[in-house]
């Protein structure tokens, strides 16, 4: 078969397919509109999904129903064809000479001139069945009904309720809209229980099975809402504004009164966060241009697509600062409920200059409507370094006449020598052991920085490298040295120097100016005041001598190119220093309390004139909500008959600052239907503890003293 026999064959299929479902679907949508008017909405739907499903289906099968036979008849009605259309589909090799001849010119036949195969519009019935389903759905949806009036199916309608037959619930349904910012579809749902988005429409729509005189719907605040009755169907609508309790009241009573409720969920403020930079207060680098700024805003909703970035410049120094504001409009991306906002300021642009502060705040706003809630994201500053600042940066750079000394904690010599013992195979032998001994100066350097802490002198040789508290020994005159050399670092500044024990190294300076401290230990002898000695208590001193030792001895063993066996040296000393550290941190000289003097003429006399009594007072402190605990005490009876009416209206007073007080409110309304329910009075009792406010503590009461003790306390308080 041809290419373009193939297309015909398939448009007259679809054609047929069309024309099926033009003609079925007015017809499905008639017949939905006198289910809903019938039984309501759910059977609308069902109805019409079953509908279109049979119309879609039925339109299928008369679709396929054009098959080759139909085609062939269909072509065979041309005579472009000449009765020879079943050559077309029959094999080649099974046709004789003068049958493939004529094959070959039907089919060039059909080729230069199709046939119209698709079947024709039946315009008459499409436009019937159009006005007929217009016509069902007016009177449907139209068609005035009054409350006494007759239903289409007098089986359903309900029988008025009595005292003997009290009304039941038969079918419930809970339309509900959410706001339209929240961009959350309506939804129905069969249970009277939910939750909802804040400012949603409620529509309840429910049937009984005997009719009522009246129904309404009685929340726990108070609220009361009357049903409105539509036929069998009674419907009342409320916008949820906060969280509440109801149950359905009817008269004659209603069978069940169970409560439902009704959870509210507020839209929270948008919530903002700075992305870049990393940190509240830059420091600008001189020459400085742009500052790049990136936010992110976060909302249940959905953010405006639109942000607010104020821009503050400081300009001055002491009492003469001045500020100018400029507001920048910023367009978000990504999507509504988390949307970035990005700007790059030219601090050109904006007026900044050497020694100015610019400070930069988003502020964005949601969906929320009527009135959008606003939230500001924390201010980040740039702080431009002035004249002077680079200038002094300049001069310490031009001060720096040597490198840098840096000085190693025991856990880097640790890490050190571990790195080392792993390339001892991949390192000439010479220069492994010169890297063990360059360790082991380190080592030396440490113990003797330690040693210092003992009153111990330093040893002789070479001064340790400067750190950052130091002077260099060729700044200080040798007359000050008395014949031997001491370590340049201060006690205290040494006393935490391994505290951090990270093994960062300290970036030191060649001169350090303005440091009284320094010049004092430098020119001076920590280990010839009296308390140099004596800064640590004996314990801690002992500890410290162990961890000398240990030094002393892993030295020794990468002096000689061997750090496999410092490393346990290293470590014990490592240990000991850690207990040091923890022993105590800062030491301070004891001073104890300043008590008036004491009167040696009255002592041991028993002379107890002028003394006051030191009994202390008690006050009483009061309950918080004592009423409420009185109310809980009534509960532990089941026979007790607490006033709920008082309850109700002090959890309407407190009911901000409670976590659950819908709980609270179902557990009253429970015992209020059923006074002598034995759980409903614990569960009431077990809501009210978690309301309760917890008493401040107070100072524990004295243990009472024995006979003995109490004569001794009585002999203190009798009159002499």
């Amino acid at each position: 078969m041809s290419p373009t026999l193939q297309r015909g064959w398939q448009r007259a299929r679809r054609r047929q397919w069309w024309i099926t479902t033009a003609l079925g679907v007015p017809l499905a949508l008639a017949l939905s509109a006198v289910a809903w008017r019938i039984a309501g909405f759910n059977a609308f739907t069902v109805v019409l999904l079953m509908a279109l499903l049979i119309s879609v289906g039925l339109a299928t099968w008369r679709a396929r129903r054009l098959d080759r036979q139909w085609l062939i008849r269909r072509l065979d009605e041309h005579p472009v064809a000449q009765d020879s259309a079943d050559l077309l589909f029959a094999a080649p090799q099974a046709l004789n000479p003068l049958q493939q001849r004529q094959r070959a010119h039907v089919d060039a036949a059909l080729q230069s001139r199709l046939p119209e195969l698709r079947p024709h519009w039946p315009g008459r019935w499409v436009l019937a069945s159009a006005l007929m389903s217009v016509v069902v759905m007016a009177l449907a949806f139209g068609w005035p009904r009054g409350q006494n009036a007759a239903p289409l199916f007098p089986g359903i309608a309900a029988p008025p309720a009595t005292p003997a037959q009290p009304p039941q619930l038969r079918s419930t349904r809970l339309e509900i809209t959410a706001p339209a910012y929240t961009g959350q579809a309506a939804r129905v749902q069969n249970a009277l229980d939910g939750k909802v988005a804040q400012d949603s429409r409620l529509r309840w729509s429910l049937r009984f099975t005997a009719q009522p005189q009246t129904a309404a719907l009685q929340f726990h605040d108070g609220q009361r809402i009357a049903l409105q009755r539509d036929g069998d169907q009674w419907t009342a609508q409320w916008t949820a504004t906060r969280p509440a309790l109801y149950r359905v009241v009817t008269e004659p009573t209603l069978r069940d009164t169970r409560l439902y409720r009704l959870d509210v969920v507020p839209d929270r403020p948008p919530v903002v966060r700075v992305i870049a930079p990393d940190r509240s207060l830059v420091l600008g680098t001189p020459g400085q241009r742009q500052w790049p700024l990136q936010f992110e805003s976060t909302d249940d909703y959905g953010v405006v697509a639109t942000a607010q970035l104020k821009v503050t410049l400081a300009q001055g120094s002491g009492e003469n600062i001045t500020f100018r504001e400029q507001t920048f409009s910023l367009a978000g991306t990504g999507p509504a409920t988390q949307r970035r906002f990005a700007r790059t300021l030219d601090l050109a642009a904006l007026g900044a200059t050497e020694g100015n502060d610019v400070i930069a705040q988003l502020t964005v706003r949601d969906t929320h409507t009527p009135t959008a809630q606003s939230a500001q994201s924390s201010s980040v500053i740039l702080r431009l370094p002035s004249a002077a600042e680079i200038q002094g940066t300049d001069m310490e750079g031009m001060v720096k006449k040597t490198l840098p000394a840096y000085f190693r904690s025991q856990r880097q010599i640790i890490i050190d020598a571990e790195a080392l013992i792993k390339l001892r195979g991949k390192l000439p032998a010479e220069e492994f052991v010169k890297r063990a001994d360059a360790i082991g100066v380190d080592q030396r350097i440490l113990r003797l920085r330690y040693g210092q802490f003992l009153g111990e002198e330093s040893e002789g040789g070479a001064k340790p490298p400067p750190t950052s508290d130091t002077l260099p020994t060729s700044d200080v005159p040798a007359s000050t040295h008395d014949d031997h050399d001491h370590d340049g670092e201060p006690a205290q500044a040494q006393a935490g120097h391994d505290d951090h024990d990270h093994g960062a190294p300290t970036d030191g300076t060649a001169i350090v100016f303005g440091s009284a401290t320094d010049v004092l230990s430098e020119y001076g002898h920590t280990h010839d005041h009296a308390e140099a000695a004596t800064l640590l208590d004996p314990k801690t001193r002992a500890t410290l001598k162990a961890a000398l030792d240990q030094m002393w001895s892993s030295e020794g063993e990468l002096r000689q190119g061997q750090p496999e066996r410092a490393l346990p040296y290293a470590y014990k000393a490592l240990g000991f220093i850690k207990e040091v550290q923890q022993a105590e941190r800062i030491y301070l000289a004891r001073v104890g309390p300043e008590l008036p003097p004491i009167d040696e003429s009255r002592r041991m006399t028993g002379d107890r004139a002028e003394l006051a009594s030191r009994t202390l007072p008690l006050r009483a402190l009061d309950a918080p909500d004592q009423a409420i605990v009185e109310v809980w005490q009534q509960l532990a009876d089941p026979a007790s008959a607490p006033d709920l009416d008082a309850l109700t209206q002090w959890l309407r007073r407190n009911e901000a600052r409670l976590p659950d007080p819908l709980s609270l409110a179902a557990a009253i309304e429970e015992l209020r239907i059923a006074p002598d329910c034995t759980d409903c009075h614990q569960a009431l009792r077990a809501q009210l503890w978690r309301a309760l406010l917890r008493p401040l503590p107070q100072v524990p009461r004295r243990i009472a003293p024995d006979a003995m003790g109490q004569r001794y306390l009585d002999a203190l308080e009798a009159t002499p």
